[in-house]
């Protein structure tokens, strides 16, 4: 079973820089697929950020030239730096690891909580 813990939220101030971590363990398979998702209260998860094998990066508008998504492919391992924070980015940040071989499916974290004060 994999098993996906993401660590690195906190409190920051508008204008700061955030550096979340994940990893997924339990497998030595590689993930096709690790994303950032992020839940504000009273709203939509919504993605923020994916990598695709250990290249090929997309982003969600609203964090464009903000956030950097990265990755250790042979580890199972994604980052997530953020930069420019604001109070819209508040909210519970969670890791997605998407395998489709071996432990087919997708497997979230229980996320971790970003709040950026004003």
């Amino acid at each position: 079973q994999v098993h996906v813990v993401e660590s690195g939220g906190g409190l920051v101030q508008a204008g700061g820089s955030l550096r979340l971590s994940c990893s997924a363990s339990g497998t030595l398979i590689g993930a096709k697929t690790m994303a950032w998702y992020r839940q504000a209260p009273g709203k939509q998860r919504e993605l923020v950020a994916s990598i695709v094998n250990s290249a090929t990066a997309s982003y969600s508008d609203f964090v464009k030239g903000r956030f950097t998504i990265s990755r250790l492919y042979a580890k199972n391992t994604l980052f997530l730096q953020m930069s420019s924070l604001q109070p819209e980015d508040t909210g519970a940040y969670y890791c997605m690891a998407q395998f489709i071989v071996g432990p087919r499916g997708d497997f979230w974290g229980q996320g971790t909580q970003v709040t950026v004060s004003s």
